[in-house]
């Protein structure tokens, strides 16, 4: 059985005792139209627990696995999830200034996994990501950040912009990393409690989280293409307050 066979559990009964037995699931795939007396059961822990599902084709399942799979699949996810309204109090608490970093719809496994390693290098408290359209973190994530995922606590939210407001009423600034900004990443003052957002690469990050932002900050762009990697923007970020924090030391 490879890693990505262990990630998966498929089958209504299995999925069920995997939800009562405290697993952490990380998606759960639902083909699309399934209804009967046996899988109320599982949507009703589903739809409780507030656990990431999809609805996707018969199809789509069948490539999964081509076992009896019921209708269903879970993935399992090899970490736990924590949440950023207790984590962030535990921060305050050992007397740290946070550093949470806030990713707006990454869905790519391995841009994920290579911001975790660079955000646990540089010394972030948190990530904080969505329930949904978010990478999964599976056995490709957790290699791509060399264990990293490991070692900095991943928050979950079923509401980014509930959250982030949460954030800001805690004493923490939003600091958006756009292209659509006028000021440029050095010009930060990041000594302070900050949470830096970062966008897909497709999409960027949404029009509601940056109006909740406190400042918005871009990289200058010195040659013909105008952008850089989500993973690598987020490094020149992260190592821009690392250098503002060394010279606050000094």
């Amino acid at each position: 059985m490879n890693k990505k066979e262990k990630d998966l559990i498929f089958g209504i009964h299995p999925i069920i005792e995997a939800i009562r037995a405290g697993k952490t699931i990380d998606k759960v795939f639902i083909q699309k139209g399934l209804h009967n007396d046996l899988f109320s059961e599982l949507w009703e822990l589903v739809r409780r627990q507030r656990i990431n599902y999809k609805h996707v084709p018969l199809e789509k399942l069948n490539r999964i696995t081509k076992k009896n799979h019921q209708g269903v699949l879970a993935f399992i996810s090899p970490i736990h999830f924590h949440n950023i309204e207790n984590v962030l109090p535990a921060i305050y608490e050992e007397g740290k200034n946070p550093l949470i970093l806030i990713l707006d719809r990454i869905t790519d496994v391995r841009n994920f996994g290579a911001i975790t390693r660079t955000a646990e290098c540089a010394g972030v408290n948190a990530i904080l990501i969505p329930e949904k359209n978010s990478a999964a973190i599976n056995s490709d994530a957790i290699k791509t950040s060399s264990g990293a995922l490991h070692n900095i606590a991943i928050c979950r939210t079923w509401n980014l912009n509930l959250s982030i407001e949460f954030l800001k009423n805690s004493g923490v600034k939003i600091i958006s990393c756009t292209e659509k900004a006028s000021n440029n990443i050095y010009e930060l003052d990041c000594n302070r409690p900050t949470a830096i957002v970062m966008g897909s690469e497709e999409n960027g990050i949404s029009d509601e989280i940056l109006e909740l932002s406190d400042q918005k900050v871009k990289i200058p762009m010195q040659g013909k293409i105008k952008s850089l990697n989500v993973s690598v923007a987020t490094g020149v970020i992260l190592y821009e307050i690392i250098r503002q924090q060394i010279n606050e030391v000094v």
